[in-house]
């Protein structure tokens, strides 16, 4: 069974080949729904999904006919995708993700149909001040959640950590459902003060290149007690007046915004963290070698912490999008 998973997020989309079950090409752009939003045409992104679809094809030696089914994930479903669907509500498992799957025929940008897996959201009404820290949502970080699953024979209950741009943590139950998730802008935060603030000249604009438990450490234990924004300028400090070298400031940086993070975890109503749970971290290696470290030296957590080796999370969104088509019945066990 062939199967083209397409996989569009703000900035990104990428297109992998399945052939039973394994993926034989991919193909990407950086095209994604930023595009639509700043420019207002959905045109630029119906090319871009065109133009990705034919060359994951080509580099695959397929035939657009000899594709059985196409499942889109991520930001393509949300109001400024190729088509919007709802999110559905947490608690949602992989059941639940099935039923809500859509499927539109787009003959502008591909010959047969194509199945959007929805998005999940917190369960959160009549939002105001006095909740909306409640309101949490994500489009495609579940089915990298499902994928995770499958690819760990994981069992919850679970906190899955995944760091990026906008860091996600999605809490799952001892049925595997998502009962809800928290997003914070770490990535891009660490991005802007890194290359677009007077930290820039410190940090000679690059990010830390390995980690250094020390200065990780002292940056989450000084963000915690000052706050993030004194916690950062004294990057400038210790270049101006120490002897620490530039990988040295870049990981105090780091434990100072993701050290952020952790109190998130900790006191966010929108979800429920228990210290005892199990921690799932997955997404760049630095990345994960800095939460699990931080975690690790949290009093706080107590659960086991496992850091999901590097050969195991390429195509965790496709993988995910064929097990939820799969529970849709739309795939062949």
């Amino acid at each position: 069974m062939k199967i083209l998973t397409i996989d569009t997020g703000t900035t990104n989309t990428r297109i992998t080949l399945w052939r039973d079950g394994k993926a034989v090409s991919v193909a990407a752009t950086q095209v994604g729904v930023r595009d639509t939003a700043i420019t207002g045409s959905r045109s630029k992104l119906d090319e871009a999904v065109r133009d990705t679809i034919a060359a994951a094809l080509e580099k695959g030696q397929a035939t657009p006919d000899e594709v059985d089914l196409v499942l889109a994930s991520g930001m393509i479903t949300s109001n400024v995708g190729l088509h919007e669907i709802p999110h559905v509500l947490a608690p949602a498992g992989i059941a639940d993700l099935a039923q809500g799957m859509e499927c539109e025929l787009l003959p502008h940008i591909f010959s047969k149909p194509i199945w959007f897996v929805p998005g999940v959201r917190n369960d959160v009404e009549n939002i105001g001040l006095h909740n909306c820290e409640e309101m949490d949502m994500m489009r495609g970080e579940e089915v990298e959640v499902m994928g995770l699953i499958e690819r760990l024979s994981l069992r919850g209950p679970a906190m899955l950590i995944m760091p990026g741009s906008h860091s996600k943590f999605v809490c799952i139950d001892e049925s595997n459902q998502i009962t809800g998730c928290v997003t914070t802008l770490s990535g891009e935060l660490l991005h802007i003060i890194t290359h677009n603030t007077i930290l820039a000249d410190s940090l000679d604009r690059d990010f830390a290149t390995e980690i250094n438990p020390e200065m990780l450490l002292a940056g989450a234990e000084l963000a915690k007690r000052i706050g993030l924004g004194r916690a950062c300028f004294n990057v400038r400090t210790l270049d101006q007046f120490t002897i620490y070298q530039r990988n040295d400031r870049a990981n105090f940086l780091l434990g100072a915004v993701l050290g952020a993070d952790l109190l998130t975890l900790k006191n966010s109503n929108a979800i429920r963290m228990r210290p005892g749970i199990d921690v799932i971290i997955a997404g760049k290696p630095i990345l994960k070698q800095a939460l699990a470290l931080l975690v690790q030296n949290d009093d706080y957590f107590s659960g086991d912490v496992t850091v999901v080796p590097d050969d195991l999370q390429p195509q965790l969104a496709g993988l995910g999008a064929i097990a939820v088509a799969r529970a849709r019945k739309l795939v062949t066990p």
